[in-house]
């Protein structure tokens, strides 16, 4: 978000405020900042709010922009600013904790001790607040502004704290990209991947297995059995040797990874059997350093290139869950490569281009490469305490980068603690933004586990650890190809590749034939021959998102063909058999996004 969008969306908060304020007095005000996709204001009402209220606030508040009031902007010493508000607790508490130098006026953290504070006010209303602003309310656009949802939230976010309603709303520069924006939500419902999960049948989740624990049901179990195969097909085309490794392991297995202290609050309680001490893995990496560790190596094997759909379990917290986007059960594209230092940025950037190998294959034409750096004050706690190799392996990464011309954001303090990573977001077809991938540096394993080989010079080194996982987890991955796709997934991928129906009973055995014929070409079809309508049959088979519609009658059996219908409503006419096999295999194994 850009200055100029979040000084008007910031705007719109101060103008939202005082249309609950003037709808109902006695409102006492709590923070009202300007986010992502707008504003919100939160507030201690007199009396319950419903989304039958959310037209007259958005009345008011055209009302009030339509005047015209200036922003004007003063400071006020902290006595001033306590009379000011000595009728609004929660800005009072604000003022208080910006005298002892505790928080910011938005909630954040302050740099000292304030003896004045910054106001805005327009009209009638006076805000606790340090701007900026647009000139006046009359520059905000009437036409660009909605108020959209009210939800729960306590203040400064602790539960021990009084609960107060928050108001959502937006505001953009146009109608238009207002327009565009709701469409986008719209859409987004049509799209969520848990409805469209619990309607193609591909997941669900139930609460006597556990939050966060998905089901996948025959048509997940395609979809991931189809990714998995693009994984092994391309990580052995690129020289991965595949491994399997345990669910569970020791606890001094994690203790000397390191990973323990940074994790435990994300790991699942430990188990104890014969006094020792077991955790179910939240990540692969330790058992794949075992694995390297199994028997001295030479530099001739190196890369080393250790891949595994892995299964991790992570305690996420049960306010975090959603969906397939986070779980506590994941299954994650994961590999290990173990590289010479003079190797390390062909094999960083051979990672990178399978991102832009996959990102094409789903037709992902957006997304951002976001290096992630270490912060030195996290260094000893957040972070692994070695700043030389911190430094060395971050200017690695962006050297690489930068000679590999490819763009990319650097995000100062979100690095994994053992080294700096590259994070991959990605936008849908739709335009919502996801985090799929990441490519990390470890440089602490290799010195937890004493990893070596022998070099050219017969001395022994240490290799560097890159650890990557392009397609994520499976379920994320499948998460967002149900929302990118709508469910209507390319024709290699879809649970469902093609649906036989016969028009009438006595179609019924050269359906069987036909169904019989596609299923010994290992297509995945089904036959419906139901007493239906036929509109009905091929409606269903729509919205269950098969690509391929066979209606088969008489002129079909005689001319051993099929009637093609693509799901998307074109007919194609009636087709030989053989004719559809060849079209259908080509587009399936070159895993092609065409349905002809």
């Amino acid at each position: 978000m850009d200055d100029k969008l979040h000084s008007l969306r910031h705007s719109a908060a101060h103008v939202m405020a005082q249309a609950v304020m003037d709808l109902l007095p006695g409102t006492k005000l709590g923070f009202g900042p300007a986010v992502e996709d707008g504003f919100y204001y939160d507030f201690q009402l007199p009396r319950a709010l419903t989304p039958e209220d959310l037209p007259a606030i958005e009345a008011r508040m055209k009302a009030i922009i339509k005047s015209k009031f200036p922003f004007q902007h003063t400071e006020l010493d902290i006595e001033a600013a306590r009379k000011q508000f000595a009728d609004q607790p929660f800005k009072l508490d604000q003022v208080e904790a910006l005298a002892r130098g505790e928080m910011g006026e938005h909630g954040d953290t302050a740099a000292q001790a304030a003896t004045s504070v910054s106001i805005y006010t327009h009209d009638s209303f006076v805000d606790l607040c340090r701007g900026p602003h647009v000139a006046s309310t009359g520059d905000i656009p009437v036409d660009a502004l909605k108020v959209m949802s009210i939800a729960g939230a306590y203040w400064r976010g602790d539960e021990k704290n009084p609960q107060l309603t928050r108001v959502y709303g937006t505001v953009f520069a146009t109608k238009n990209e207002l327009d565009e924006y709701l469409w986008q939500l719209e859409e987004a419902k049509k799209r969520d991947h848990r409805k469209l999960g619990k309607e193609l049948e591909i997941f669900v989740l139930d609460e006597e297995v556990g939050p966060g624990l998905p089901l996948w049901l025959p048509n997940g179990g395609v979809l991931i059995e189809e990714l998995e195969a693009l994984a092994k097909e391309t990580e052995r085309e690129a020289g991965y040797v595949r491994v399997r490794t345990p669910h569970i392991t020791k606890e001094s297995l994690f203790l000397k990874s390191g990973h323990l202290p940074y994790y435990a609050d994300s790991m699942y309680p430990p188990m104890e059997l014969e006094g020792v001490r077991y955790y179910l893995k939240p990540m692969n990496c330790p058992m794949h350093h075992k694995i390297f560790a199994s028997r001295q190596r030479s530099y001739r094997e190196l890369p080393l290139r250790v891949a595994e759909y892995g299964t991790c379990y992570r305690y996420e917290k049960s306010g975090e869950l959603f969906g397939l986007m986070r779980v506590r059960f994941m299954q994650m594209n994961d590999a290990h490569i173990y590289v010479p230092e003079e190797l390390f940025e062909q094999e960083f950037m051979g990672v990178i281009a399978l991102y832009i190998k996959y990102f094409k294959l789903f037709n992902i034409d957006k997304y951002v490469m976001r290096f992630s750096t270490h912060d030195k004050a996290g260094l000893g706690k957040k972070y692994v305490d070695n700043p030389a190799l911190w430094e060395k392996t971050e200017e690695m990464v962006r050297r690489a980068m930068t000679n590999g011309n490819v763009n990319f954001v650097e995000v100062p303090g979100e690095a994994a603690f053992y080294g700096p990573k590259i994070d991959v977001q990605i936008w849908s077809a739709i335009g919502r933004e996801f985090s799929l991938a990441t490519n990390q540096v470890d440089f602490a394993q290799p010195l937890r586990f004493d990893l070596k080989f022998t070099n050219t010079n017969g001395q022994e080194e240490m290799p560097l650890v890159i650890h990557r996982a392009p397609l994520g987890t499976h379920e994320r991955t499948i998460g967002f190809l149900l929302e990118h796709f709508a469910g209507a997934f390319p024709a290699w991928l879809a649970p469902v590749q093609m649906v036989v129906l016969p028009i009438t009973d006595r179609h019924h055995a050269y359906a069987n034939q036909v169904m019989a014929r596609l299923k010994a070409e290992n297509f995945r079809v089904t036959l419906d021959d139901r007493s239906e309508r036929m509109n009905s049959k091929i409606r269903d088979a729509q919205l269950q998102k098969i690509p391929y519609i066979l209606v088969v009658g008489d002129k079909e059996a005689e001319a051993s063909a099929v009637a093609v219908r693509l799901r998307t409503g074109e007919d194609l006419k009636a087709i030989p058999i053989d004719q559809f096999i060849e079209m259908a295999k080509r587009l399936i194994q070159t895993r092609s996004l065409e349905l002809k």
